[in-house]
């Protein structure tokens, strides 16, 4: 365990059990590493080897980021031990069993927070006891949401205001009232948690996002994995509407530090053949997953728009079993033009390779970020979470990206979209001038993002704030 020097920080950093939480929060921890302070990033032994390579291919750091272990309730929760994860929950209950489990880690952290007596504590949007437990000790609490200044505005809004309550039907539109811009949704669009009748298996959710939004406003304040440049007006409008808290725009946080990629995946050898501009990236992330039938139709829309594609799927390829996912030949006729990835895809250097003109994506807002930074125009498939709010950003707001046509949000299996739609959108998307108009609108916002993490750029005076605010906060509870 690293040793704090004076006039250190040292920052607790605790990112729910999933990896798109998790990925950001190590991003985090380097981060204030990078910049002098203490990190100890606290998680499960399951994720600890994932966490120790990362922090390996990083030799830059100023100071060491250290790892606490904390154990799975599993069995209080009522769940099955293995399920470490949340992309391991197989059902709706499982996944909701799992948020429950989130509840039950307050002995752990207790006892971590009266041992080591951190500076400040960085806790997910989904651990809101964290704030009660850090208050404790005297520790300010900072949430981390992972989405955007866009979508914690959109969803403010609907909880308080429940517009989905005054149409006649779940697809009928409704203005969302109170934001800088006029944006139009459906209540089929509006996460199940939030709506305040939900009898779903999320139901336990909607419990907690409303305890959620409570704890926010006697938290410390909001660490935001965003550029000021990006959504200016969400980025001033939400502390305004949460009632005055802080929030400090601290990203795009994966563009600090890459580390060193010193092993090249097979389809970037495949990617260096091709022409810049000419392939369609195809993920929907490591939580959302479809069926056999949507999978069909993917794989024939995007046979139809004649479009090179690379394509992730999750799932393993099994010797003598046929793929009834797969139109016969497929992979065959595909030969050169497309490939598909089975399981884990370095998706960054994907997006950043000059091959890649397009992105189709569940927008997840890690995936959105990392798209716009690497300056690719998306096709917007949302599946559940905020990603229906990130659609409306991409496609209405910044107007880098076109709609599939998914309008109802999903727990797990993405609402059905035809394959029609997916060949007209994805040859929109990668061909003609409104490409070209989108490409060169998402390149500008690229440049901004590596403006804002450098020094004097917007993130980084924010992150230089927050640590000024902190250093006084630790004074005054010291005197």
């Amino acid at each position: 365990m690293a040793t704090k020097t004076q006039n250190q920080l040292h920052v607790f950093f605790f990112p729910f059990m999933a990896q798109g939480h998790l990925i950001p929060a190590i991003d985090m921890a380097k981060l204030f590493a990078l910049r002098g302070q203490r990190s100890t990033i606290i998680t499960t032994p399951y994720f600890t080897p994932f966490l120790t390579k990362s922090l390996e291919k990083n030799r830059n750091l100023h100071t060491p980021v250290d790892i606490l272990t904390i154990k799975i309730p599993s069995s209080e929760a009522g769940f099955p031990k293995g399920i470490e994860s949340l992309d391991m929950a197989p059902t709706p209950q499982v996944q909701g069993k799992f948020f429950e489990a989130s509840g039950l880690f307050e002995p752990q952290i207790d006892e971590l927070l009266e041992l080591y007596r951190p500076d400040c504590l960085v806790a997910d949007i989904f651990f809101p006891w964290a704030t009660d437990v850090a208050a404790k000790y005297g520790i300010p609490r900072l949430i981390f949401h992972g989405s955007s200044n866009f979508a914690m505005c959109c969803n403010l809004s609907v909880f308080r205001s429940k517009p989905y309550k005054h149409v006649s039907s779940e697809y009928e539109p409704f203005v969302i009232p109170n934001l800088p811009d006029k944006i139009e949704f459906t209540a089929s669009r509006v996460a199940d948690f939030i709506k305040e009748d939900s009898e779903t298996e999320t139901d336990h959710f909607t419990k907690m996002y409303k305890v959620m939004k409570e704890v926010e406003l006697r938290s410390y304040g909001i660490l935001v994995n965003s550029f000021y440049e990006l959504e200016p007006a969400y980025a001033d409008h939400y502390p305004k509407v949460i009632q005055g808290i802080k929030t400090w725009q601290i990203g795009p946080l994966f563009l600090y530090d890459k580390g060193l990629n010193l092993e090249e995946h097979e389809c970037l050898k495949w990617l260096h053949c091709k022409k810049p501009n000419s392939v369609v990236y195809v993920s929907f992330g490591s939580v959302a997953n479809f069926n056999d039938e949507q999978l069909m139709e993917i794989a024939t829309g995007l046979e139809a728009s004649g479009q090179q594609f690379i394509w992730v799927v999750r799932r393993e390829k099994k010797e003598g079993v046929s793929e009834e996912w797969l139109p016969e030949g497929f992979e065959e006729r595909m030969e050169g033009k497309g490939v598909i990835v089975r399981g884990w895809a370095p998706q960054i250097p994907i997006l950043e390779h000059e091959a890649i003109g397009g992105f189709l994506t569940h927008c997840g807002w890690n995936s959105t970020l990392e798209s716009i930074c690497a300056g690719v125009p998306m096709v917007t498939w949302p599946v559940s979470a905020e990603q229906f709010c990130n659609e409306k950003l991409v496609s209405e707001i910044l107007r880098v990206g076109i709609e599939v046509g998914a309008k109802k949000w999903k727990v797990l299996v993405g609402d059905f979209v035809k394959r029609d739609a997916i060949e007209r959108a994805v040859t929109r998307l990668m061909k003609g001038d409104e490409a070209e108009e989108m490409r060169s609108r998402v390149k500008e916002l690229a440049d901004k993002a590596r403006n804002a993490i450098l020094d004097g750029g917007s993130s980084v005076l924010d992150l230089d704030a927050l640590f000024h605010d902190l250093k006084n906060a630790s004074a005054t509870r010291k005197e």
